[in-house]
């Protein structure tokens, strides 16, 4: 079987572990990266050994690519995949899937139509962490599962990210940033959500960047940064959730599955090892 030939578009922060971990699959081949950034581009090619450096466009345009690796800002997720399907390239993009549902709709229905497949992050539910607290549902150790909860109360990415601000922009904030890893775990152990409302708020207008050659320089906040949501499942359990970019410290647990016999907790829903699942009565 030849690798899948993969054109990485967007070569900024999160490119690093993408770069690093398909260089450990033979059925993947990063043939070409590029991002509006040239310099940065260069970088990251001569840093993981990757063959081209290409323009974005280019990327999507070219023949010898089989599969475009979309790890742009959240804002250009739809652009840049729609274009790639419209190339006849299947694609894998960074999360959110989207940052508009209807463009969701659009990216699912031309996939469909050009026979092309889409992926996207996080895919962490296929590693042990997951696929532990799978098993023990499948497996009854907690009963008939009634309900669910997460929370990723955090003060944001500015301590620590150099350019932060697409984070507060459209496409951004926690919602789209922390939600989708609690999410997908739900909709994997649980399937899928029937019903949701939700609440939201922008504390700060403005939020200082802390670090980096850019440190003290103000950035605009143009979306809500604390946001609570509510679910019913098809199933009729129902859950909650809680991410935040305005949380300086908690002791709430991260992520419980409540069953009718006990409670299964997990500390993060990032990682993909099965350490630190516990499970017990309640």
């Amino acid at each position: 079987m030849e690798p899948l030939r993969v054109g990485l578009v967007g070569t900024g922060r999160i490119s690093g572990i993408y770069l690093s971990n398909c260089a450990s699959f033979d059925e993947v081949e990063i043939v070409a990266c590029g991002s509006l950034d040239p310099e940065e581009s260069r970088a990251r090619a001569e840093a993981f050994g990757v063959p081209r450096v290409m323009a974005p466009g280019e990327i999507i345009a070219c023949p010898e690519i089989d599969t475009v690796l979309n790890l742009t800002t959240p804002a250009a997720h739809a652009g840049i995949t729609l274009a790639a399907l419209d190339a006849g390239k299947h694609v894998y993009s960074e999360k959110p899937f989207v940052t508009d549902l209807d463009d969701g709709r659009r990216v699912l229905a031309l996939a469909a139509e050009k026979g092309l497949v889409v992926g996207n992050a996080p895919d962490t539910f296929l590693g042990g962490r997951w696929q532990t607290v799978r098993a023990l549902l499948d497996r009854g150790v907690i009963g008939r599962p009634t309900g669910v909860a997460a929370f990723a109360p955090t003060h944001g990415v500015e301590r620590h990210h150099p350019n932060p601000d697409y984070y507060y922009q459209r496409g951004g904030g926690p919602l789209l940033d922390l939600g989708p890893y609690y999410l997908t775990a739900m909709v994997f152990l649980l399937g899928p959500i029937a019903r949701v409302a939700g609440l939201g708020r922008r504390t700060f207008l403005e939020r200082m960047i802390e670090n980096g050659p850019r440190s003290g320089e103000m950035m605009p906040v143009e979306v809500d940064t604390h946001c609570l949501s509510m679910f019913e499942f098809e199933n009729g359990v129902t859950g909650q959730m809680m991410v935040s970019f305005d949380v300086w410290e908690s002791e709430t647990p991260r992520f419980e599955v409540y069953g009718e016999e006990g409670t299964i907790c997990i500390p993060d829903p990032d990682p993909c090892d099965g350490a630190n699942v516990f499970q017990g009565p309640v």
